[in-house]
């Protein structure tokens, strides 16, 4: 219940699960054990070099599901949802436009 036992010699950040802290680990380390077949980028999470190689294969297996839009991160996909809700939260300080996400509103800034 919230207990994080596990403590990393180096940072001292905590964590609740020893798989995590070793993981966490390799920051300080450097170490990137999984390596991209296609061109030899390594990686310290098998979960980023999954998502790297689709890089290569153009696999995109998250669909809006109200546009048929395929992405091949989840997150780009979750980013890409504010378009069909309309929700604006970024509003540019020089002229008050409003953007869906953070990113938009960085590019528009450029203009001022």
């Amino acid at each position: 219940t919230g207990e994080k036992p596990f403590i990393c010699s180096d940072c001292g950040k905590c964590f609740n699960d020893s798989s995590i802290l070793i993981r966490h680990m390799k920051i300080h380390t450097g170490e990137k054990p999984f390596c991209c077949p296609q061109c030899g980028r390594k990686f310290r999470r098998r979960a980023h070099l999954i998502v790297h190689e689709r890089t290569h294969t153009g696999e995109k297996p998250f669909t809006c599901p109200e546009c048929g839009k395929s992405f091949a991160r989840r997150s780009h996909l979750m980013d890409h949802r504010i378009i069909h809700n309309g929700e604006k939260k970024y509003s540019c300080p020089e002229c008050g436009k409003c953007f869906g996400l953070q990113g938009y509103l960085n590019k528009h800034f450029k203009i001022h």
